[in-house]
């Protein structure tokens, strides 16, 4: 039987793969970067009808955007989670959450 010479697609003999699962994760924590030089974003979200006000991006490593959460939702009265480069806090809680990430050194785009 010949080799047809119009066959299309990759040929899965010279490395190629057709999952994608074995992909490279991003990872942020070469990239931790000092308060001054974060470019922050707040944004209000409605979720199952209550307010959640997420900031991101943060260049920090996960324990220090861990103690930052643990530290701002103390200074705040409110709960709070971390995913990924993002922190959401339960409530609308934009102006004074801004207030005590600016005392901090981080800041904001306008």
């Amino acid at each position: 039987m010949k080799k047809n010479l119009f066959e299309m697609g990759p040929d899965f003999k010279e490395g190629w793969t057709s999952d994608n699962k074995h992909t490279k994760k991003h990872d942020n924590n070469d990239d931790i970067r000092p308060p001054e030089k974060h470019r922050l974003h707040i944004a209000k979200e409605k979720r199952r009808g209550k307010t959640v006000t997420v900031v991101k991006p943060f260049f920090l490593s996960k324990t220090e955007l861990r103690e930052l959460l643990k530290r701002l939702k103390k200074r705040l009265g409110t709960g709070g989670t971390f995913k990924d480069d993002t922190l959401e806090f339960q409530g609308e809680v934009s102006q004074t959450l801004r207030q005590e990430l600016e005392t901090m050194g981080y800041r904001f785009k306008q």
